[in-house]
């Protein structure tokens, strides 16, 4: 079973390099399933429903979401009735949507689980106590578990590796926006990486026009943070390769396209 999982899709730009290069991931890597982080879709803060079924139309079987799950006020209007749209699982008990998903993918059942952390975050549900919870609702259908950790520290997605390591597939980290590079198999059979990256603009700063952030570091006064679309764009992701039978991770790639790492199909 291969999963591939493409970071935080941020604006048009985002959107754009999915279009154009899911097909072409899919048909060099063969992943069974896609996973898409959606949260800044819409305008770099957001999803609406169109851009949602955008991306299953793209070839997504799943989107996640995280902190800005809810800056589109729209979603409160279809979140209920998006069947492959998880936000984080630790919001309060009556938030709506849901945390964890099953998909089948040619037989096979995966359990798809988003969680965002609570380090330089507005304060959640504890999302170790929680992952341990939907860990054991997921066990009774599936070994193959796949967690998105949104969040902020790198100590805290670190945690959570080690924490899970032996019960779930993989833990990838978003929300960041910067790819990193320790992507490994944790000693129990997790897949890891600490943050996916993003996808979306490359000559910006976090995908936000560049000469805005650094007015506001220069200045310290309030800054309006557009999306950069003049620019170059990128797209970061993971595949990871997981046993159907024990849901451990055998194998990990990062992906990088943009004008410095050329994509070859």
């Amino acid at each position: 079973m291969k999963i591939l999982f493409i970071g935080d899709v941020v604006g048009s730009p985002g959107r754009d390099m999915v279009q154009q290069y899911l097909p072409k991931l899919k048909e060099k890597y063969k992943p069974n399933m896609t996973i898409i982080n959606g949260e800044n879709a819409a305008s770099g803060k957001g999803i609406n429903e169109k851009i949602y079924k955008q991306f299953l139309e793209y070839g997504a079987q799943v989107v996640t979401l995280g902190n800005h799950a809810w800056d589109k006020k729209e979603i409160f209007e279809f979140i209920d009735d998006a069947k492959n749209m998880i936000r984080p699982a630790n919001f309060p008990e009556g938030t709506p949507g849901k945390g964890l998903v099953f998909t089948n993918v040619n037989g096979v059942e995966v359990a798809v689980i988003n969680m965002q952390g609570r380090t330089f975050l507005p304060p959640l549900d504890d999302p170790f106590r929680k992952v341990d919870e939907l860990i054991e609702e997921a066990k009774k259908r599936t070994n193959i578990i796949f967690v998105d950790f949104h969040a902020e520290a790198t100590s805290e997605k670190q945690a959570m590796g080690w924490y899970v390591d032996g019960k779930v597939s993989a833990v990838v980290g978003t929300h960041t926006h910067t790819q990193t590079a320790d992507e490994r198999i944790l000693p129990q059979g997790t897949a890891y990486i600490t943050d996916v990256g993003m996808t979306g603009p490359y000559d910006a700063i976090l995908g936000v026009e560049k000469e805005a952030v650094m007015k506001r570091f220069l200045t310290n006064l309030p800054v309006r943070f557009e999306i950069d679309k003049k620019g170059r764009t990128q797209l970061n992701g993971f595949l990871v390769t997981i046993s159907e039978k024990t849901g451990k991770a055998s194998k990990v790639e990062r992906i990088l396209i943009n004008d410095d790492h050329l994509f070859f199909g």
